[in-house]
C-alpha cells in the first residue's frame, strides 16, 4: 500500500501536465481578493532532488521538465509554472523540482491556506520539515482521500482540491468515485482536480464513465498521451479531470497542449480537451 514514492516520477511528463494546469487554476482563483484553501489529499514529500537515488534510478524527469528547462518559446500558459520550477534551482542546472505543495506555496497569497495530507511516513516527515513553523500550511499524516469530506466545506468557502493517488490498489478507482461523490455533496462549488494515469485504456475509459455517471456537472477532461496505447507499454499518458474548472481553463488547455505535445513527444503523441459532463445551463456556471 505504501510502496509508491513520487520521487521516482517527479518532473516526468505527467507532472508537467498536472502542475502546469494546477498553476493555471490557482492563478484564476487569485483573480478575486477573497481567500481560498488548497487541499492536497496525496501531498508526497513536497519537493524533490534529481540527484536523489529515486530520480537517478528512473531518470523520468529527462523526458519531462528537462525538455522544457531551456525553452525560449514556451507559451504564456507555462510562464508561472516554469518560473516556480526555476525558483527551486538557484543555478542554471536543473537539480530540484517542486511537488504540488511547494509549487502551490510559491503561487498563493498571504490570505490563502494549504491543507496537506500524506500517509507515507518518510514523505510526511519531509513535508512537515519543509513547512515547519509555517502557519499558512497544515500537514497531517492521514489518508487524505478517506478524510476529505471532513474538511468540507472549508471556512473560506472557496477552494481547490487536488486528488493525486498512486493507483496501486485494486479498488482505488472505486474509492475515488465514492470520495468525490461525497465531497461534492459537502462542497458543490469547490474546484476538484483529479489526476489519472493512462496505462490500460479500457480501465481508464471505464473510470471516466463511472465519474460521468455520478451526475456531478461540469466535468472537464484534459489528457495528453506521449505514445499510443498498448498492452505492456506502461504509462503512455495521463490526464486531469476537473470538476467546476476555473473560467477559461478549457481554452487555456487547448492553447497549451499542442505546444506540450511538440516539446514532450515531438508531436507524435495526442491530446484532448473535452467536457465529459457539461454544465446544464451556461448561465448557472460556477465562477470561482
Amino acid at each position: 500500500m505504501l510502496s509508491y514514492r513520487h520521487g521516482f516520477h517527479a518532473g516526468n511528463f505527467a507532472d508537467v501536465l498536472k502542475h502546469s494546469l494546477l498553476t493555471l487554476a490557482i492563478n484564476t482563483l487569485k483573480q478575486k481578493d477573497k481567500p481560498f484553501v488548497y487541499i492536497d489529499t496525496h501531498a508526497g514529500a513536497g519537493k524533490y532532488s534529481f540527484k536523489s537515488e529515486f530520480a537517478q534510478k528512473t531518470g523520468e524527469y529527462q523526458q519531462g521538465i528537462a525538455k522544457l528547462w531551456d525553452s525560449q518559446d514556451a507559451p504564456p500558459e507555462l510562464k508561472d509554472y516554469l518560473s516556480a520550477v526555476r525558483a527551486e534551482n538557484t543555478g542554471r542546472q536543473l537539480v530540484r523540482y517542486p511537488g504540488s505543495p511547494q509549487l502551490v506555496k510559491r503561487l498563493v497569497r498571504a490570505q490563502d491556506r494549504l491543507v496537506l495530507s500524506e500517509l507515507h511516513s518518510s514523505d510526511v516527515e519531509a513535508l512537515q520539515q519543509l513547512f515547519a513553523g509555517d502557519k499558512q500550511v497544515a500537514v497531517a499524516k492521514e489518508d487524505g482521500l478517506q478524510n476529505l469530506s471532513k474538511k468540507l466545506p472549508p471556512i473560506q468557502k472557496r477552494g481547490l482540491i487536488l486528488i493525486d493517488p498512486s493507483y496501486e490498489m485494486r479498488d482505488e478507482y472505486k474509492k475515488i468515485v465514492a470520495a468525490l461523490t461525497t465531497a461534492h455533496k459537502h462542497f458543490a462549488t469547490g474546484i476538484y482536480a483529479l489526476w489519472y494515469p493512462v496505462i490500460d485504456r479500457a480501465a481508464t475509459e471505464n473510470f471516466m464513465r463511472q465519474l460521468a455517471q455520478t451526475g456531478i456537472p461540469r466535468q472537464l477532461r484534459i489528457e495528453h498521451c506521449i505514445a499510443d496505447d498498448g498492452p505492456g507499454r506502461g504509462m503512455t499518458g495521463s490526464g486531469m479531470l476537473f470538476i467546476n474548472p476555473p473560467w477559461q481553463l478549457d481554452s487555456q488547455a487547448e492553447a497549451l497542449l499542442p505546444w506540450l505535445n511538440q516539446a514532450l513527444a515531438d508531436s507524435k503523441g495526442y491530446w484532448k480537451v473535452e467536457w465529459q459532463v457539461p454544465e446544464s445551463i451556461a448561465a448557472s456556471a460556477v465562477r470561482n
